[in-house]
């Protein structure tokens, strides 16, 4: 039988970043709230400490920060006419485990949205006409404006800190940024990060190219900063081991360094590790939860009343819990009914490995996850799409985020695999390697989405989660446009030797390698009921009482890592649920 709670006024389930800053700015409202959170308890310290955390074996091959794939996992296939199969071993993404989620083991790259990115439906119908728009792609406007969401852009980049150049600031065009942002009010909190030797040699042939390159807005400090909730951050000492770890200096921005030390002076707020959250319960209605059903550390099935229900866990997680919960109408690509799993959508990259002789020293082990230069000229709408054929764009960068020696040891294609050969390959390759890399755009699709699967469970005997996913000619497309103009850079730097590494007409979505945790959609956003499951606050449009957090919202995949939309939606909501809703509980946007 289990365990019944206290009730409490909000029931945060998820503890990164949404659910660490909902918490935040709801923490003094005098409300009583819960966090539950899957995996452990984890803070810079001890957790994080040097020289623990830099063992690459721990935390970047067996990956301890990670879901265990072993207890919960999702199941993959192409399309509709396959069985998918359970995914063993997680590669292609890597969703974070325990308290700070994957705000832990980010790189830090913190972007805005481009203003078109925002408007993608009704800008390329403006520009091409809707016949541009594939038949069966299912792209939408975001239900609100830059200039609305403006104010958290900002609020966000000063809690972390962020290093950059800004490219506009008030409609003025600041040499050095870049050119194509969104107007904003101020520029970064902190000056851009140094440049590496590869991002001066990506600059000088971009510019000779006629491009504009900048510096990658960073989540990780360059000086000192303090920011609005009083936490001192630290400065990046470039050390090399972003991705995949914990910062143990407290200058990467994470919930652990810029949001924890200051929820702690809050006695109202009660984080529970080790909760595995099973569903949301809902009232006899269907039309109101009731709180949450979860599994904590001891294996005890535990009921958590709340008046209100926040999920902030990761993408993935958000959609099954939905479908789980019975809130909202599941999609059928069959019919194009329903919501809760719609617009499943990813990241499509490319890239090219260029070698040097050894007059070039490239010093990949003194960098940050955000060192190096980009260039935006084929982002999105920044560059015209007549006769293109394709939706969208990427941003194309040098950017070395490490020297580890396990996984960022580049050698040529033609290189022995192993032995001596293996090494002597390594020794000339190590210090005398750049890359060239693209991040692109994908659109969502009305054959991709999420649903239960009907023979898989988890340990605690639910469905699995099952995507259907694959690439489509408009984002193939696109990455072969994008691969011409980063072969162009290449030979404008003119290497001894490079390899390309785009992907063909006919290839198909591998799970297999790392590519990156920006996986979308399922719980979209919009103006309607009938097109999205939450509306521009991100509240439920069936549920009112439960709002729903993160990347999960975005109608489709834009070429920039989420972070920063992600983290600026979750303040957005986070005002109206403290300025509105808890005023007058109800529906914030009228169906």
């Amino acid at each position: 039988m289990a365990i019944k709670k206290a009730p409490v006024d909000v029931v945060i389930v998820g503890f990164g970043w949404t659910g660490s800053l909902m918490a935040m700015e709801l923490a003094d409202s005098g409300l009583n709230i819960v966090a539950l959170e899957r995996g452990e308890m984890r803070d810079t310290w001890p957790d994080f400490a040097y020289p623990r955390i830099m063992d690459e074996l721990t935390y970047g091959i067996r990956l301890k920060l990670f879901q265990d794939a072993s207890k919960e996992t999702v199941t993959v296939r192409h399309t509709v006419s396959q069985t998918a199969l359970p995914y063993r071993r997680f590669g292609s993404f890597l969703p974070g485990n325990g308290v700070g989620g994957a705000g832990v083991h980010w790189n830090g790259m913190l972007w805005r949205p481009l203003e078109a990115d925002l408007k993608m439906r009704s800008t390329v119908v403006e520009k091409y006409g809707a016949d541009f728009i594939p038949a069966d792609m299912t792209v939408q406007d975001y239900p609100f404006s830059y200039e609305e969401m403006e104010p958290f852009f900002d609020k966000f980049e000063k809690i972390c800190g962020t290093s950059g150049q800004a490219g506009n600031v008030k409609g003025e065009i600041i040499e050095g940024g870049n050119p194509f942002e969104a107007p904003r009010q101020n520029p970064y909190p902190t000056k851009p990060l140094k440049t590496q030797y590869s991002g001066l040699l990506f600059s000088k042939a971009t510019k000779a190219l006629g491009y504009h390159p900048f510096p990658i807005p960073a989540a990780n400090c360059s000086e000192p900063w303090t920011n609005p909730y009083g936490v001192q951050l630290g400065v990046c000492n470039y050390c090399g081991f972003c991705e995949r770890y914990g910062c143990f200096n407290d200058s990467k921005a994470s919930p652990q360094s810029c949001v924890l030390p200051a929820l702690a002076r809050h006695k109202n707020i009660e984080v529970r590790p080790h909760s595995h959250v099973l569903r949301v319960n809902m009232d006899a209605s269907g039309k109101k939860a009731t709180g949450v059903t979860y599994i904590d550390g001891n294996g005890q099935e535990v009921e958590q009343p709340a008046d209100l229900v926040v999920l902030s866990a990761f993408q993935l997680h958000n959609v099954r819990l939905l479908l789980l919960s019975k809130i909202g109408k599941p999609y059928d690509p069959q019919t194009g009914e329903g919501v809760v799993g719609r617009n499943y959508a990813y990241q499509m990259n490319g890239g090219v490995k260029l070698f040097f002789n050894e007059d070039h020293n490239f010093n990949p082990f003194a960098a940050t996850g955000t060192s190096g230069i980009f260039i935006d000229e084929f982002n999105a709408e920044n560059f015209d799409h007549s006769g293109l054929g394709f939706v969208g764009g990427a941003t194309i960068s040098a950017t070395i985020t490490g020297g580890r020696p396990i996984q960022q040891m580049s050698t040529p294609k033609d290189a022995p695999k192993w032995g001596s050969g293996w090494k002597q390959a390594i020794k000339k390759s190590y210090l005398h390697t750049m890359n060239i890399g693209s991040s692109g755009s994908v659109m969502p699709y009305k054959q991709c989405y999420l649903d239960l699967d009907p023979t898989y469970k988890d340990l605690h005997g639910q469905p699995l989660l099952r995507m259907t996913f694959d690439w489509q000619p408009n984002e193939l497309k696109m990455t072969n446009f994008i691969g011409t103009k980063a072969e162009e850079i290449a030979r404008q730097i003119n290497p001894p030797h490079y390899e390309m590494g785009f992907m063909g007409m006919d290839a198909h979505y591998d799970v297999r390698p790392y590519q990156s945790t920006h996986t979308t959609g399922g719980a979209v956003m919009g103006d309607s009921p009938h097109n999205s499951v939450v509306n521009k606050y991100l509240q439920c449009w069936d549920v009112p009482n439960v709002f729903v957090l993160g990347a999960c919202c975005f109608p489709q995949n834009l070429a920039y890592n989420p972070t920063g939309i992600v983290c600026a939606t979750a303040l957005f909501a986070a005002n109206a649920i403290r300025h509105q809703y808890l005023a007058h509980p109800g529906p914030l946007v009228q169906a």
